[in-house]
């Protein structure tokens, strides 16, 4: 489903612009033609940084999907916003980001070429990007998702399983692991190493930094190091990871 006041851009360039941005505490200029030319770029724009549904899903998914992205043709992901480069760094930080480009589109000029530029007066927020996701390919763009017209700020179509659905309909998605560990400790070392073996990325939270020995035992119910947890569901230490890949 599209929104039928806005005009779908398959087969049509990108607009040629230019985007003023802070890079290490020095202005830059990025264009259009750097992020675009002879590369295969998903895009996604949102309304704003900061906002709830594009802090709590749209952003993360992109990020978390990144390299089955790039496995699949991908070489860049970039997420654009109506918001200027300070803003965008500070949601950068923020955010788990590191494998997304974030655009600052801060006078809407790239927006407004694609049509997109839409009025959000009420919230206070003046001129924002419609929500939507595009995959470009040499500066051409091959396909477009646009949210539907509704009320509020839909998010069905623009997201990125729908995007990797598209590209690539045979992709396998990661399952999110995550290992519960503490310093020093020769099993949480073997049970990363497993993990490494079978090329499985997870999330380390270390007794101490992000987890207590409290936290170890309320999450997985039992008191030795490290705790695996792949897909949501509890594998166990070392031993049990290892049994699991048998």
């Amino acid at each position: 489903m599209s929104n039928p006041n806005f005009e779908n851009k398959e087969g049509q360039a990108v607009p040629s612009c230019t985007f003023p941005a802070r890079v290490n505490d020095e202005w830059v200029k990025v264009s259009t033609d750097e992020l675009f030319k002879g590369k295969t770029v998903v895009v996604f724009s949102l309304p704003g940084a900061f906002t709830p549904t594009c802090s709590s899903t749209h952003l993360p998914r992109y990020n978390e999907l990144a390299n089955v992205f790039k496995a699949n043709g991908v070489d860049e992901i970039v997420c654009m916003s109506v918001n200027d480069t300070f803003v965008m760094n500070a949601w950068a930080e923020d955010q788990e980001s590191d494998n997304v480009t974030l655009i600052p589109d801060g006078n809407g000029e790239f927006t407004d070429g694609m049509g997109l530029l839409v009025d959000k007066a009420d919230l206070g927020f003046g001129k924002r990007s419609w929500r939507y996701s595009m995959l470009v390919k040499d500066g051409i763009v091959d396909k477009m998702f646009i949210e539907p017209d509704l009320p509020g700020d839909p998010f069905e179509v623009s997201d990125a399983d729908t995007m990797l659905e598209y590209i690539a309909p045979s992709a396998v998605k990661p399952e999110p692991v995550a290992v519960l560990t503490k310093p020093g400790c020769p099993f949480c070392a073997k049970a990363k190493n497993l993990l490494d073996e079978k090329g499985l990325a997870y999330e380390e939270f270390v007794m101490g930094r992000e987890i207590s020995f409290t936290g170890l035992k309320a999450l997985s119910g039992n008191e030795s190091w490290p705790q695996v947890f792949i897909g949501g569901k509890l594998i166990g230490g070392s031993d049990d990871l290892e049994a699991y890949f048998a």
